[in-house]
């Protein structure tokens, strides 16, 4: 055939079909990840439907910024990559995935627990792991990412001193990636308003979790927290929730006690 015949040449400006493949599967690719980010946050939505609005946001900011402190440590320099930053940040919405099976009677009562609902909130760390592990068990594979998301969910509820559960891990048995998320969500928990109680002002949070630590929290990552303090307020005022966030609570919580047998 003559290599320069309609059939063989591309029109002048246009690119060979693997030269243009590759731009759209770069944009499938680009796609595949938003859906996937999309996909997660939804997830996490779905199990903590009492925390409306920004809380997962919040989560995703706090940790990134911790998480970017320790990396110029002298502790964690060496294992806090961009990589594993980057990580973190799309892993941690699903911290509390277990949620989703425990009934929104007892995740969302406003007043003490009984011991026996204590109890049972205390499985969800074991039922985020497990939904993890029902995922990698699916699909075949195990990755980074579901690694990351693993520890999380199933290691953020440990304490440094070997207090916490489920497993009542000490110190750095505990995974890295749940002692960052411990500091994130404390601190989120602290501050954010709640139906049944206003969140703290920033100050008390810090001084309240300075107090922990290497009791609840990493000692060196509560360090690291204090010297960024500023930048977890200034994440607070940036996703802080709308007066329809909270009005979206209430009617959550509304509907669940009515709910309850």
């Amino acid at each position: 055939m003559d290599p320069a015949s309609p059939a063989t040449v591309a029109p002048a400006g246009a690119s060979v079909d693997s030269a243009a493949g590759l731009p759209r599967a770069r944009e499938s690719l680009l796609d595949m990840a938003r859906v996937y980010d999309a996909t997660v946050l939804a997830m996490a939505h779905l199990a903590e439907p009492g925390e409306a609005g920004n809380h997962i946001i919040r989560i995703q900011h706090y940790v990134r910024a911790l998480a970017l402190k320790l990396k110029s440590s002298p502790a964690y320099g060496r294992s806090m990559s961009e990589h594993r930053i980057a990580l973190l940040f799309r892993a941690s919405p699903l911290h509390d995935i277990g949620n989703s099976g425990v009934p929104d009677r007892i995740l969302l009562k406003p007043g003490p627990l009984t011991p026996e609902e204590i109890e049972v909130i205390r499985t969800h760390p074991a039922l985020g792991r497990d939904a993890i592990d029902q995922i990698r068990s699916t699909a075949g594979v195990s990755t980074e990412f579901l690694e990351v998301a693993r520890d999380i969910a199933y290691g953020h509820q440990e304490r440094w001193d070997g207090s916490g559960y489920p497993q009542g891990l000490r110190g750095e048995a505990i995974p890295m990636a749940a002692r960052v998320m411990a500091i994130a969500d404390a601190y989120d928990a602290l501050t954010s308003d709640r139906v049944y109680r206003p969140g703290v002002a920033h100050d008390k949070a810090v001084q309240q979790i300075f107090q922990e630590r290497a009791a609840h929290f990493d000692p060196d990552m509560v360090d690291a927290f204090i010297e960024i303090q500023d930048e977890f307020a200034a994440i607070a005022e940036r996703f802080k929730d709308t007066d329809s966030d909270f009005q979206q609570k209430i009617d959550y919580m509304a509907k669940a006690i009515a709910e309850s047998p």
